[in-house]
């Protein structure tokens, strides 16, 4: 028997990890530093949490039981973050609802999660009037009114009533067990329903450390949020922000201009977001010639920034990182982690390094590189190309009411995530394609993602996407949909082409180019499947 295990867990050296206790920690800590701004309102560390206790407490006199979802659609506010509190402190599950869904899908969302209580902004009454009516049995309706003395009308009642039916002192507990569901996240596929990605409280509290870890965060960090909070809960950042005693700045809508004041007046020092938010701020802010009075660490999501977005925003004021994740493993689960030699690189060296996924983070025992049939490890060799597969604490607990999904997701003791990558030398792994978006031309395989890597250098070239093209001699070829920059003559199909082809294999350069707004998801990810379906009409 071995020594050291008769020695026993008691409350005096063991709880179960949950976020909450970050909120507690901070309220204690700077009672009253700044912890939120927002439109109507500015709240300290210590109103914080009494609102979120208070709330909690109303929640449960209202006959909310653990294990019970309460839904939230509401952009980026003060209500929104004290939801990832208030609802996990009386026991629940938060279902935090794309405020971009249409009626259909919120109502999926609703029943399928089976919410009990919907919060909800009044901007989207319509939709919700709509959702409501296909429901059989509908959740209790909380408005959430900005106008003062404003109608709640669908509404049950309105937030801030239900909030005085709580306690702000009253007390909250932990959960019984750390694996126990803290939030579900529905997936934005491209086909067929979302599944419901349910989080645990041991992932969540170390996705907010792990999260703060890797961008530097410090009780001196102002994050304005240009990422939705209902995305992946804010990638763990409506934890994570406060674990650290940083100041939660909200935005309603994205607006470069908008942003742009806030990073002055607020003294912004992170921000997330994806590509597109990236690109539209470096459009509008390099047309009005317009810099940063202080850097601000931008973290971006989704596809790599080729060399012409990094050198962009550093002129501007960002500091750009790259992440990549999913919301099946928390949002980030890894990032390019600069090693202080790239610095003295070329720009374009520079960007080829920083434009990989990187490593795993610090919530993660590991992302590695498989063959898709045997399963096993794959040469770090920058060239063999595998399926990226991920295990850890900072993995989802798996779908809801969907058995079959989650055993496929987990089989062989690993998330498969379906994208393609390699492994460098130096144990960085590089994305090169979805599985399902790879592009076989007489036998070559080419990687959308590096087609789509030339594209973006293109200075007149906003969005970019690749799909394969029916060919009857390669069998596939690649098409190029663009959507040009909004700022003066646009490209010539031709001349993306050529453009391409000056820099990469012939064959794997466009041999056709649609030009035009490309359609996306309601999280802004580019629909392939849409762009694949018109060129088969």
């Amino acid at each position: 028997m071995n020594k050291y295990n008769n020695l026993d867990k008691t409350a005096a050296n063991h709880s179960a990890l949950t976020p909450l206790s970050l909120l507690q920690r901070s309220a204690r800590i700077f009672p009253d530093k700044r912890a939120v701004i927002d439109d109507d309102r500015i709240l300290s560390y210590r109103q914080l949490y009494q609102r979120c206790r208070q709330m909690g407490d109303a929640l449960r006199r209202r006959g909310i039981n653990p294990g019970d979802t309460v839904a939230i659609l509401c952009p980026n506010s003060h209500e929104m973050l004290e939801s990832h509190y208030s609802v996990p402190m009386a026991g629940a599950v938060l279902n935090s609802i794309n405020i971009r869904l249409d009626s259909a899908t919120i109502a999926f969302v609703l029943a399928h999660g089976e919410a009990r209580v919907l919060f909800y902004d009044t901007q989207w009454e319509n939709e919700i009037r709509a959702a409501i009516a296909e429901l059989e049995v509908p959740p209790l309706l909380v408005a959430i009114e900005r106008k003062a003395g404003a109608s709640e009308g669908l509404a049950d009642l309105g937030y801030e009533h239900l909030l005085t039916e709580g306690d702000p002192e009253a007390s909250w507990q932990r959960p019984a067990d750390e694996w126990d569901a803290i939030t579900l996240n529905y997936t934005s596929g491209t086909t067929g329903n979302p599944k419901g990605v349910v989080y645990h409280h041991r992932g969540a509290y170390l996705a907010a450390m792990t999260n703060a870890m890797v961008f530097d965060m410090t009780a001196e960090t102002v994050y304005l949020w240009t990422l939705p909070m209902f995305h992946c809960n804010g990638w763990a950042y409506t934890w994570a922000i406060t674990a650290v005693g940083g100041t939660h700045v909200c935005l309603r809508e994205v607006d470069a201009m908008e942003i742009y004041r806030r990073i002055e007046d607020y003294g912004v020092t992170h921000m997330c977001g994806a590509p597109v938010v990236m690109n539209m701020l470096l459009q509008d802010l390099g047309r009005e010639g317009l810099t940063l009075s202080r850097p601000a660490h931008f973290a971006l999501g989704g596809a790599a920034p080729p060399s012409s977005v990094i050198h962009k925003a550093e002129d501007i004021g960002f500091q750009v990182t790259h992440l990549y994740g999913l919301t099946e493993t928390f949002g980030p689960s890894a990032l390019c982690v600069l090693q202080p030699e790239w610095q003295q690189l070329p720009l374009e060296e520079r960007a080829v390094k920083m434009s990989r996924q990187g490593v795993p983070t610090h919530g993660l025992d590991e992302v590695a590189v498989l063959d898709m049939d045997s399963g096993e490890p794959l040469p770090a060799d920058g060239n063999t190309m595998g399926e990226i597969c991920i295990r850890g604490n900072t993995v989802m607990k798996g779908y809801l009411k969907n058995a079959e999904a989650t055993e496929k997701a987990f089989r062989d003791g690993w998330f498969h995530t379906g994208d393609l990558a390699v492994m460098h030398p130096d144990h960085y792994v590089e994305i090169r394609d979805r599985a399902k978006d790879v592009i076989i031309s007489g036998g070559e395989n080419i990687s959308s993602l590096e087609v789509e890597e030339v594209l973006y250098r293109h200075p007149k070239v906003s969005e970019a996407a690749v799909v394969a093209m029916a060919d009857e001699k390669w069998g596939e070829v690649p098409c190029a949909f663009v959507n040009p920059v909004d700022d003066g003559e646009a490209p010539t199909p031709e001349e993306i082409i050529a453009f391409c082809r000056e820099r990469m294999a012939h064959f794997k350069a466009p041999r056709k180019v649609v030009l035009g707004e490309l359609p996306k998801t309601a999280t802004g990810k580019i629909r392939k499947n849409i762009l694949r379906d018109s060129l088969s009409r």
